[in-house]
């Protein structure tokens, strides 16, 4: 690990990249300079295993002999819906009804970033539940592991139940809809 001064600072910005594959990313400051290291790791201990690109972030960065680098995630906003295409599915939903459907555990089968689709499984039921790539990037997440524990919200779409908003596990439990 790089040595790491004492300089610690909250750092607001956005996601430039990320790639779960190589297990970093970086983070553009608002406040200018060089970019900042993310670390898929600090991500983790954050409670995701990716994030989508364009997010707003703020992390603890430090500078190292190495460059900056991010060692704590404090928060994450999705990137804006307006930079995401709408599914025809979710066209006519009336976006309150999807944040009244249940939280519902699952866990994921499989996820294709390149094909921009997976499925999950709802915690006892066998059906498989569609996850577009799009809900993933809505959600702040640019991609899923399989077996990765997740909550989601579900609806029927007209290809059948389809994720409408995805959680990961550890950001969901604590809001116990009950």
């Amino acid at each position: 690990m790089a040595d790491v001064t004492s300089d610690a600072r909250l750092v607001q910005g956005s996601v430039k990249w990320f790639d779960p594959a190589k297990g970093y990313g970086f983070v553009v400051a608002d406040s200018g300079g060089p970019d900042i290291l993310l670390h898929v790791n600090v991500l983790r201990n954050f409670g995701q295993s990716s994030v989508a690109d364009g997010s707003r972030i703020e992390v603890l960065a430090h500078s190292t002999s190495r460059g900056v680098q991010a060692t704590e995630v404090t928060s994450i906003t999705p990137p804006d819906s307006g930079t995401t295409a709408e599914l025809s599915d979710f066209a006519m939903l009336d976006p309150e009804e999807v944040r009244q459907a249940p939280l519902e555990p699952a866990r994921v089968k499989w996820f294709d970033k390149g094909k921009g689709f997976g499925f999950a499984n709802i915690f006892g039921k066998a059906e498989d539940v569609f996850l577009h790539i799009e809900v993933l990037r809505r959600s702040g997440l640019a991609d899923l592991q399989p077996g990765e524990a997740l909550a989601m919200r579900v609806i029927n779409g007209r290809r059948g139940r389809m994720a409408a908003e995805v959680f990961s596990w550890e950001k969901a439990t604590p809001l116990n809809e009950g």
